[in-house]
């Protein structure tokens, strides 16, 4: 079976980047009668919804003469926010010293859920503080994980 997520950032990532912004994050989601496909992208200082339409436009128009999608399905370009998801190594390295909080896949520690400071990242095992104790936490266990924004 054909990764369409994988097969659609391979295909877009050099437009994309090539407008100067980074490629966060490509998702496909089959569900009901109107598939989703995301992207987020953002670059330093943010995005605008400008940029994310115009995106949207040069994006959409590969995807069409590409046509590998088998059916009808929604194109969705934004930023990935200010609690911006985690998905990669490079995502929390470049976000060490940050709180995010997280769920793991099976239980850690006789728990799942976690919120707490990044340490480091060694051997794809993440160095978690959560108050007084660290977590290692295998990156192959993490369900999903974002940066945890305070409002003043």
């Amino acid at each position: 079976m054909v990764n369409l997520a994988a097969r659609a950032r391979d295909l877009i990532g050099e437009v994309v980047e090539g407008e100067g912004f980074e490629l966060v994050h490509v998702e496909y989601l089959p569900q009901g009668s109107s598939p989703i496909l995301r992207v987020y992208v953002d670059r330093p200082g943010g995005i605008t919804i400008s940029d994310c339409a115009e995106l949207s436009r040069r994006i959409g128009v590969l995807l069409d003469v590409e046509d590998f999608i088998p059916t009808h399905y929604l194109l969705e370009v934004s930023s990935p926010g200010i609690e911006r998801p985690l998905f990669t190594e490079r995502d929390y390295r470049r976000n060490q010293g940050q709180e995010i909080r997280l769920t793991t896949v099976e239980k850690v520690e006789n728990r799942r859920n976690f919120t707490g400071v990044i340490q480091d990242l060694r051997d794809q095992v993440l160095w978690l503080t959560c108050g007084d104790q660290t977590y290692l936490i295998p990156l192959a266990s993490i369900q999903r994980a974002h940066l945890v924004y305070h409002f003043d």
